[in-house]
């Protein structure tokens, strides 16, 4: 009967620990299949005075990461059109750091993590910026290590089984189109930064011409004012009698 009552406890405390909560919820899922993909974005962001913005992205060691931003306008008491932007590894490190207003960031991922990229507009203390970002990942033929050299062997099997495999060649001439027009993407959102970088450009030296044109001519209507005013104070006679003329 002692035994019994042992073995029920060892059983139930057993079970008890063993039927905790599961913390991972993914245990067979790597980091690879979770956050593995080129992805993109483009936005504006609006610096205050002095301030300063961090966003991050995931990128897999062996990426491409790439960052393009340009200031498409500032406001404030003596205004700097620089934008301070650094970008750190996941391990902390400085990777790269630009001081413009406008510019390119480019480089191959060392490390396997989130990317901080952040923007200070530390050159105005008294003027807001807003800055076009466009960032993202992209990658060519990614393979996992541990099956990297079973699948140069099955392909060079293949090559030299078929050198005129139909099907090799389309995913091949599919896979260069998709590098293409992905490429071509980033050069139409770095030109659509630049056009809309001009368009607020234009707009506030229209409104800076509008603003001294008005002033000037008021300054000149009122000074010519001022002079006929005075020249006519120049002309003016006093009509009286004998009496009030003055006498030598």
């Amino acid at each position: 009967m002692w035994r019994i009552s042992c073995l029920f406890l060892v059983l139930m405390f057993g079970g008890l620990v063993h039927s905790g909560p599961l913390t991972d919820p993914h245990p067979n899922i790597t980091d690879q299949d979770l956050f593995w993909g080129a992805d993109q974005y483009d936005f504006a962001v609006v610096l205050p005075a002095a301030g300063l913005e961090c966003f991050w992205h995931f990128a897999h060691r062996g990426e491409t990461f790439y960052l393009n931003f340009m200031v498409q306008w500032v406001t404030g008491v003596g205004h700097d059109r620089h934008l301070s932007l650094t970008v750190n590894a996941p391990s902390g490190l400085l990777v790269s750091t630009v001081d413009e207003a406008t510019g390119q960031i480019n480089f191959e991922a060392k490390e396997t993590g989130f990317y901080q990229m952040c923007l200070s507009n530390f050159h105005n203390r008294f003027g807001v910026m807003q800055v076009f970002l466009s960032f993202g990942v992209y990658y060519d033929g990614f393979q996992d290590p541990a099956n990297r050299q079973e699948e140069e062997k099955k392909k060079k099997e293949e090559v030299s089984k078929d050198l005129n495999n139909t099907l090799s060649v389309i995913e091949a001439s599919s896979h260069k189109v998709e590098n293409y027009v992905f490429h071509i993407f980033r050069f139409y959102s770095f030109g659509r930064m630049r056009k809309s970088a001009d368009f607020f450009l234009l707009q506030s030296n229209s409104q800076y011409i509008s603003w001294w044109s008005t002033a000037l001519s008021l300054l000149i209507v009122t000074s010519g004012y001022l002079q006929l005013l005075f020249l006519k104070r120049l002309f003016i006679t006093k009509t009286g009698t004998e009496e009030e003329k003055t006498r030598c």
